[in-house]
């Protein structure tokens, strides 16, 4: 007899792009809702890692995130950040552009898109979050890089957390820090500083890099199960615990559940 399991999968999030000028990740892709599940059935759980950081020796794109997976349910790893004059990738939720570029486009009812290239010297736009479009670059104060779209709450756990924001995008010498979106974005760059890596288990967006070193990665994904049944086994370690009536099972890792 088929039961339902309410799910939380959000993907890994898209690193930064490269070289002054470029966009914050994108978040990864987020997902909630309520599945019917058949007992006696091992059901396959993908936690999707955040995208790598690239070089910034040169102008690249960054690295999109990897997608997660609960049984059907799949949602998209968030796209890379662009470098300068390059676009955002596209993925559950949009990179942000590098200067004088195109946004990354969002997964529909996924996240959204990323901001659009400015035509400023050195700044780029925010990466898109689970629940808001990444800010345009210089859109809020002159060199200063757009922010990271916000990431959306969950309370499937008991406890509300927000996930899935997008990356801050990068800021001229003169500009100040575009912080990412609430839900685990990393902050953008400021010039030669490098921006910050999307928060582990968040799939938010790595921060826009500059042309030292490696851009910021993105966060990796998680996948949680709530459920008034008891798992019979699993693999991968979740974390198991309670809430009222339910049984909550955090996957920070890729495994299986039985039921």
């Amino acid at each position: 007899m088929a039961r339902r399991v309410d799910y939380l999968v959000v993907a890994g999030g898209g690193s930064g792009g490269t070289v002054q000028g470029s966009g914050g990740g994108g978040a990864g892709g987020y997902l909630e809702g309520t599945l019917p599940i058949q007992r006696g059935v091992a059901i396959t759980v993908t936690v999707g890692a955040g995208g790598a950081g690239v070089s910034g020796a040169s102008f690249n794109q960054g690295n999109p995130g990897n997608a997660s997976v609960f049984s059907t349910v799949t949602a998209a790893g968030g796209g890379g950040g662009g470098a300068r004059g390059g676009t955002g990738g596209s993925g559950g939720s949009g990179g942000g552009a590098g200067q004088g570029s195109t946004k990354g486009s969002g997964t529909s009812g996924q996240g959204n898109d990323g901001g659009a290239g400015p035509n400023s010297n050195n700044v780029g736009s925010g990466g898109g979050g689970a629940s808001q479009v990444g800010e345009n670059g210089a859109a809020v104060e002159a060199e200063t890089g757009g922010r990271g779209g916000n990431g959306t709450a969950s309370s499937l756990t008991g406890t509300s957390v927000v996930r899935a924001g997008g990356g801050g995008g990068s800021s001229n010498v003169s500009g100040s820090v575009a912080a990412g979106g609430n839900g685990g974005g990393g902050d953008g760059c400021v010039f030669t500083t490098q921006g910050s890596s999307g928060t582990v288990n968040t799939g938010g967006g790595g921060g826009a890099g500059s042309s030292a070193g490696t851009s910021p990665s993105g966060g990796s994904g998680v996948v949680i199960l709530r459920t008034i049944l008891t798992a019979v086994f699993t693999t991968g370690s979740p974390v198991v615990a309670t809430s009222g009536p339910y049984n909550i099972y955090t996957f920070t890792g890729s495994g299986t559940i039985t039921f």
